[in-house]
């Protein structure tokens, strides 16, 4: 397994073009949802994508993505990350190649229960960011890296901070909120923290801001709305944009790959019949517009 200095950027990086965040300053807020669907909309757009969920106490990305009972393998270069979807090798394919890393591949059982104290947690966020064996192969480069983080600010950020400090430049992060005030008060401290670990925002995407009905698609405010935009406005922040609850999307991850229901597709393939891909797909430009350098 390669090595790195202290000052280096991890060795398991050297391959990855862009690395983005993906913070909230509070749970509940549908932050892994945003991750997922960020990830299939690069996805879509013929990009190599990796996601590592570092989200330790909730690793929901093995569910989300429907490869729970995949297995992460060690390679001599470090842990190799699951095939979640191979666009690449697909015939008459524009889509992308997208991979995931995740601490749920490691406990075995989704009601097991991560009881660590803060070092142990620590520790094993360092381990997930320089041991973990992105790009290369078939892929040979990854253009982006998804860092699912977990809620707040906590030791698990700090480590994650010390550890990409190195790593730059990084392309910043995407902060999640909620439309309602006491999401958007925890939001500001989150957006603190970037600024005192110079992590750049790449703007703030509303979540939640209102229901589709599944049967008439009338988008009804049931948390408010305009929170996040009037928080983007008062910092001088890019508003993503506003993403509704789509209750069809649940079933998209619920249904994906059961061949007892006659479906044996993936959720990046069947994304494309959701009423958020449209939506998610704004998000993903006016990320791309801001066009920042490749780190290789």
């Amino acid at each position: 397994m390669e090595t790195e200095t202290i000052g280096e950027a991890p060795v398991s990086l050297k391959n990855v073009k862009h690395v983005i965040l993906i913070l909230s300053g509070k749970g509940g807020v549908g932050k892994s949802s945003v991750t997922t669907q960020t990830a299939i909309s690069l996805v879509n757009k013929g990009f190599n994508v990796g996601v590592l969920d570092i989200d330790l106490t909730g690793p929901s990305l093995p569910r989300m993505f429907g490869v729970e009972d995949k297995q992460v393998f060690q390679s001599t270069a470090g842990w190799v990350p699951v095939k979640v979807y191979e666009g690449k090798k697909q015939e008459d394919s524009k889509k992308g190649n997208l991979s995931l890393m995740s601490l749920g591949f490691l406990i075995g059982n989704r009601n097991s229960s991560v009881v660590w104290r803060g070092p142990k947690k620590t520790a094993m966020i360092r381990q997930f960011l320089k041991d973990v064996v992105w790009g290369g192969g078939d892929d040979k480069h990854l253009d982006y890296l998804l860092i699912d983080t977990p809620p707040g600010t906590s030791d698990e950020h700090i480590a994650i901070a010390e550890e990409l400090r190195w790593a730059q430049p990084i392309d910043g992060a995407i902060i999640v909120t909620t439309p309602q005030q006491v999401a958007t008060a925890d939001v500001r401290k989150e957006i603190n923290f970037c600024k005192k670990v110079n992590f750049g925002i790449l703007g703030v995407i509303e979540n939640m801001s209102g229901f589709i009905c599944p049967y008439c698609s009338e988008c009804t405010s049931i948390f408010s709305s305009g929170g996040g935009k009037t928080l983007c406005e008062s910092l001088d922040l890019t508003f993503l944009g506003n993403l509704p609850i789509d209750p069809t999307f649940v079933e998209l991850i619920e249904t994906q790959n059961d061949k007892s229901k006659g479906e044996n597709k993936s959720l990046v393939d069947l994304y494309d019949d959701s009423p958020l891909k449209p939506v998610m797909n704004e998000v993903v430009e006016k990320i791309l517009a801001k066009n920042y350098p490749s780190r290789i």
